[in-house]
Order: structure tokens, then sequence, then C-alpha cells
């Protein structure tokens, strides 16, 4: 996945960290998430764009604590291969539920996603049993041209 040459920030993530997106991406995602608000949906991020290099890192840090690269990939695409590389994916959450784990399904921000996202180009990337073999994300939403 190429990296884009034009990012926008989107505010601070869950950590206080900036996060970035392509800008059609950034004002897709301002949208929704004004939309959500109005709705009584706290969207929040954990993770937008992330660079290869980045990537890399990552994966080092699972296999020094011993994971399996078999296993890492079910998770973590290789550096080059992530959809966070493109600028147009944010991984969400909401208060009252931990990031990155499945429970968020069971929230009424995956509810409102579910329902909503797409009329701002977002779409769930790795729904139950998707053909790319990587495990359930149902925070991992990827913002998509229209």
């Amino acid at each position: 996945v190429r990296e884009p040459r034009e990012l926008s920030s989107i505010g601070e993530d869950i950590h206080g960290r900036t996060q970035w997106l392509t800008p059609r991406a950034a004002r897709a995602w301002a949208r929704m998430r004004k939309a959500a608000a109005n709705d009584g949906i706290n969207l929040q991020v954990v993770s937008a764009f992330r660079s290869a290099s980045y990537q890399l890192v990552i994966i080092e840090r699972k296999l020094e604590r011993g994971l399996s690269m078999d296993h890492i990939l079910q998770a973590s695409a290789a550096p080059g291969y992530s959809e966070h590389h493109s600028g147009r994916v944010v991984d969400i959450t909401c208060p009252g539920y931990a990031a990155l784990e499945e429970e968020f399904e069971q929230s009424p921000a995956f509810s409102w996603l579910q329902h909503n996202a797409t009329q701002f180009g977002f779409r769930l990337s790795y729904p139950r049993n998707n053909i790319h073999g990587i495990v359930y994300e149902p925070w991992h939403w990827c913002w998509h041209q229209r």
C-alpha cells in the first residue's frame, strides 16, 4: 500500500498522540464523527495513519515477545501491506470499551457505524471470516473514495 503524499491532522487519539489521515479521508472522518456525536455516540480514535517503518516496529515488538510470524500476520499486516499506510484507515473505540478488542462490537458506537459509516465512505475492512484471513477487527474502518 502506497503511503500518501499529504496528511491532515484529525486530532489526538485516546493516548494523546496526534493522528493523521489523507485530507479527504480526514474531512469524511470529521463529518462522520460529528454525525455520531449528534446521535449521542462518541467515536474515539485509537490509531490512523501508520508508516511502513512504524509497522515494522510493531512486528519487531511482537517477535521480541515470542509470537510467531504466522500468528503476527493474522492480526498485523507486513510493512508495506497495511491499510494504515494508505492514510484512509481509522481504528475506532468509544468510552467504556477496551481499544482493539472484539468487545467493541457490543458497543453502541459499533452499531451506529454499521448503520451509518457507508454514508461517509467508511467500510469495515475485516469482518468475521474475511477473505484476507485477517482476524475479525470490528474497530478497523477504511474510507473509500466516493
